[in-house]
């Protein structure tokens, strides 16, 4: 078992998280349930199944919540399309989300690799 907290993943999930947030906190009122909830819910998923994770007894459950956490990357990828294509955050908003979380992608596939070979 290992801190979540030392996780340069887990560290990138949680500032994802935090600009998510962030950049949904202007979304119009009757997204409050929608979008901007279910983009708020699907971000923090990510840092969670790696706390989660790191949590669990083997390195196959370690592994699961990874690719747990990977899947709601690529989901948070597509919200952030979407919010952008319903006008809710701007070009410029939606590179710097989608660069990130792409960054997030990379880092969890990598760190798979890692627990994969070292376990």
């Amino acid at each position: 078992m290992q801190d979540f907290r030392n996780l340069k993943v887990w560290e990138k999930g949680h500032a994802l998280t935090l600009a998510t947030y962030r950049e949904s906190l202007n979304f119009p009122k009757d997204e409050l349930f929608g979008l901007r909830l279910q983009m708020r819910r699907t971000a923090s998923a990510i840092p969670m199944k790696i706390a989660e994770g790191c949590g669990r007894g083997n390195d196959a459950d370690f592994v699961r919540c990874l690719q747990a956490g990977m899947g709601s990357a690529s989901e948070l990828e597509y919200q952030y399309i979407l919010a952008q294509d319903l006008n809710y955050i701007t070009e410029k908003q939606h590179a710097q989300l989608a660069a990130d979380v792409i960054e997030v992608k990379k880092m969890l596939v990598s760190f798979i690799k890692t627990v994969r070979t070292d376990g």
